[in-house]
């Protein structure tokens, strides 16, 4: 049974500092919350800091959790208040079906696969002059084109993105009318992986978060983007979708 979760953070807390700038230090606190072993566990997570004062930290996971040391560690442990919430996602999976609509935010790393990188790394170099032919995977750095990646994909995950009746006079690069999606924030993230330091060692990522309106078109399809993410970089933070039904008549 699948569970969504809702986590307060004190961003004033030096353990909390640590936590919001590093991705793969929120990951393990992400894992600690959970009792099953991780290889055998399905964890999305993400980090909404629209509010940098409140940030909240939302996680999906397979078995249900305990976020009691999140609180210890990163909340207000002694403060009023619902610290965190977990929810069963079973009922929100048994409202989708075709034809409607939810408002939607996702936070990916917009990639795409080359085998001629425009500006390639010395290791990259490497393996273009050893005649290597697996391609590249390379982040799509431009607004534009992280918008473009997103909706050149939406069908393969069962929705797609209606139309925007109030900008009906406004058209974009290619003639087509402006759809219900924006790109809130772009933030370019580069880690250390592992315990290694080397440049070659890093991880390099575009996080991108999009909002907007979707509709479904094939339940299964959505249902199984939900469960399981969307895009690369799972681990640091990318791939959870999330859905809020819309008030009537929106």
């Amino acid at each position: 049974m699948p569970y969504l979760s809702r986590i307060r953070i004190n961003p004033l807390r030096a353990e909390s500092r640590k936590l919001l700038a590093g991705p793969r230090a929120l990951h393990a606190a992400v894992q600690g919350g959970i009792p099953g072993l991780p290889a055998e566990e399905r964890t999305l997570w993400r980090l909404d800091a629209d509010n940098p004062h409140r940030p909240h930290l939302f996680v999906l996971t397979t078995d249900k959790p305990d976020w009691t040391h999140l609180v210890e560690q990163a909340g207000w442990p002694d403060a009023d208040g619902e610290h965190y919430a977990v929810r069963d996602y079973t009922p929100l999976l048994q409202q989708l079906a075709t034809g409607r609509s939810f408002a939607f935010r996702l936070t990916a790393n917009p990639v795409q696969n080359t085998s001629r990188p425009d500006k390639p790394t010395p290791r990259q170099q490497q393996r273009i002059d050893a005649g290597e032919r697996r391609s590249f995977r390379l982040g799509h750095r431009t607004a534009a084109a992280q918008l473009n990646w997103f909706l050149t994909r939406t069908a393969r995950w069962g929705f797609d993105i209606p139309t925007a009746p109030h900008l009906d006079d406004t058209r974009n690069s290619d003639g087509e009318p402006p759809r219900e999606v924006r790109i809130t924030t772009r933030q370019r993230r580069a880690f250390g992986k592992g315990s290694l330091s080397t440049k070659e060692a890093q991880v390099v990522m575009n996080a991108v978060t999009f909002e907007g309106h979707l509709r479904i078109t094939d339940p299964a399809l959505l249902t199984e983007r939900l469960l399981t993410g969307i895009g690369p970089s799972k681990a640091y933070g990318c791939g959870l979708l999330t859905l809020a039904p819309l008030p009537e008549g929106a």
